[in-house]
């Protein structure tokens, strides 16, 4: 009988299929590609692989604007790789989850080509329409992508709702028929055997009836946990997740621990899991995202101690440094250095991984891969960063290289740049659809393979030890020293055993305060050799790990 709580113990990874490997030498990375590394992934103690968009879409957004929720896009291959891909994961005792993106469909789809024709067409209310007001549209509201939220539609006349790109039209889930049709195509995949979904801005779907203007402009108070998400998602979860023995996580923008527990608790009715971003927003500040700051890390140490303690015994967490949309974790919360650069990667993992939740590791974070240090505007391929450097860039509310400075420390595509799987790349026979960077010789999966002492390995042996200790699933979470600047130690125990988990965050040796110091024994797992750590103190970069 299968465990249905299977995903507590899953190592999930996440490929960005354009970027992970190309076998037919495009440039862009395809299934077939998927298929070549499965042994690399299985080597890593990968459970799960979370795929990124591959449906027909005409990749306004790199997938995320989806014209055909049931055909894969021709520049990844077809249903028949598709198929084939499936079947090797299930094969070797793996899973594979999709990522569901109903928040919007791409303008091309052909609900919204029938929808933007008349005011009366069948497909009209698949979509949210209002009037403008004086020539000018309904709201004040501005997208994501930057911009007004709302697009002009001269063959009616009004003007629809699109929280991203205006190639992203938002779908109306007040409509029944939107639902159903959502619910089919979920049941269509699943029916095929995959294994569950990542639910993309799931926390967006609900809009108000009223859609006022904002003081800010921002459409977050009213289209985040909007009034009847709950709602659409028991409804959801009865008729389709319910019957099927899969994993669910929802992209949750905005969440906090309270409303985790109502989308994700244990008897909600709802999903398994939510992805929330408040450790990834702690650099945010006067022009949003777009900073150049370090995190700090008594912030950072008790957003991860709030959301340990506050989901025991209620939720699950889902552990990540980044993803897609995110920086290199090693960039963003380590040293890319090259004298710190393996030993952060290294010190990174062990502190998130011994935590409670299940791991997701993204694309060549197994590698301490970097951001790649892109320095001109025609390295990027993103919209929101393309968009982001013209607003701020063209209207003199940012110089150029203070803008290139943000873009190349919190832009997207720092996490886009192609898998490094050899010293020349590795990744296409081709011209890669996007620039390697800087890093194809230091950090490449050959390499890293071959010598016992990489971040990959380091990355298995984490991976295996969490298996291994029902502590690691089970344990409760202690913060200890939380104002410390430069430590993150904490003791999870559970049924009389204790792991005690150090890790130096700073680029200097620091000194154990007394409740921090093991009482004895040899760490289960440590970064530095035995003949070059310290008693009493951490290294550089220094994690250690043990068993009490």
């Amino acid at each position: 009988m299968t465990d249905k709580n299977w995903w507590k113990n899953a190592v999930v990874y996440q490929i960005y299929p354009r970027s992970f490997q190309d076998m037919d030498g495009d440039g862009i990375g395809d299934l077939r590609g998927i298929i070549e590394r499965l042994d690399y992934l299985e080597k890593l103690g990968v459970d799960v692989i979370w795929l990124s968009p591959v449906y027909a879409s005409p990749m306004v957004d790199n997938g995320y604007d989806i014209s055909d929720y049931r055909a894969i896009n021709p520049l990844f291959g077809t249903m028949e790789d598709f198929d084939e891909l499936l079947s090797a994961l299930h094969s070797r005792g793996m899973r594979l989850i999709m990522d569901l993106v109903v928040n919007h469909t791409s303008s091309e789809h052909p609900w919204f080509q029938e929808a933007r024709k008349s005011r009366d067409n069948p497909y009209r209310g698949y979509y949210i329409w209002r009037e403008g007001k004086d020539g000018e549209p309904p709201n004040n509201w501005i997208s994501w992508f930057s911009g007004s939220t709302w697009e002009y539609n001269p063959p009616t006349g009004d003007y629809y709702l699109h929280i991203f790109a205006k190639e992203q039209p938002d779908l109306n889930w007040r409509n029944p028929k939107v639902r159903e049709e959502i619910f089919d195509m979920m049941r269509w995949w699943l029916d095929k055997g995959v294994d569950g979904f990542r639910m993309d801005v799931i926390s967006l779907i609900s809009k108000p009836e009223e859609l006022p203007d904002d003081p800010r402009g921002d459409l977050s108070p009213y289209c985040i946990n909007g009034p009847h998400v709950h709602e659409y998602l028991r409804e959801m979860n009865e008729k389709v997740l319910s019957k099927y023995d899969i994993m669910t996580v929802g992209e949750c923008p905005g969440m906090t621990v309270e409303q985790a527990k109502i989308y994700a608790g244990f008897d909600s009715g709802e999903l398994n899991m939510v992805f929330q971003f408040e450790h990834t927003g702690l650099t945010d500040g006067e022009f949003g995202k777009w900073t150049d700051k370090k995190t700090p890390l008594p912030a950072l140490k008790r957003v991860f101690e709030k959301w340990q303690t506050g989901l025991f015994g209620e939720s699950w967490n889902s552990l990540f440094w980044g993803n897609h949309d995110q920086p290199r974790a090693v960039t963003k919360f380590g040293d890319h250095s090259p004298e710190y650069s393996d030993l952060s990667a290294k010190m990174l993992c062990c502190c998130l991984y011994f935590m409670q939740g299940t791991p997701y590791i993204y694309q060549g974070d197994e590698l301490g891969t970097p951001n790649p240090g892109f320095d001109e505007l025609a390295h990027y391929r993103d919209i929101e960063s393309i968009n982001a450097y013209r607003d701020f860039v063209d209207s003199g509310i940012l110089d150029e290289p203070t803008m290139l400075r943000y873009l190349a420390r919190t832009g997207r595509d720092n996490a886009r740049t192609p898998m490094q799987w050899a010293p020349n790349g590795g990744f296409t026979t081709g011209k890669p659809w996007i620039s390697y960077g800087g890093s194809t010789r230091a950090v490449n999966a050959e390499m890293q393979l071959q010598d016992p002492d990489s971040v990959f390995c380091f990355y298995k042996k984490v991976l295996e030890l969490r298996k291994s200790l029902p502590l690691v699933r089970e344990g409760s979470f202690e913060l200890l020293r939380p104002e410390h600047e430069s430590l993150f130690v904490y003791i999870r125990r559970f049924e009389g055993q204790t792991l005690l988990v150090l890790c130096n965050f700073s680029a200097e040796w620091v000194t154990l305060p007394d409740n921090c110091r093991p009482a004895s024994g040899t760490p289960v797992i440590a970064n530095y050799p035995e003949t070059a750590r310290l008693e009493g103190a951490l290294l550089p970069y220094e994690c250690r790990v043990y068993i009490v």
